[in-house]
């Protein structure tokens, strides 16, 4: 009479909870993985660094220890394409 109908409350309840452990696991991934970024004109870098910031970095760490003079600077910018 009616009974055996539908999944009932156990089967939402089941299915609720799977719905649950792939949410947590998916949240868990993201955190510990730190994903990838992608920006619009570098390259793909695991853990969201990109290598052109990277190299833009250490370039511009050599200009001001003095290793390199400005004219120097702005030629491996224009090299690296970031150039201001």
């Amino acid at each position: 009479m009616g009974y055996g109908t539908g999944m009932g409350w156990g089967g939402i309840f089941w299915l609720l909870m799977l719905i649950g452990i792939v949410l947590v696991i998916v949240v868990v991934v993201r955190a510990v993985g730190g994903g990838v970024r992608r920006d619009a004109d570098s390259t793909r870098v695991p853990g969201g660094r990109t290598g052109r910031s990277r190299a833009r970095e250490v370039l511009d760490e050599r200009y001001a220890r003095g290793e390199l003079t400005t004219e120097e600077y702005r030629e491996r910018l224009t090299a690296l394409g970031e150039n201001e």
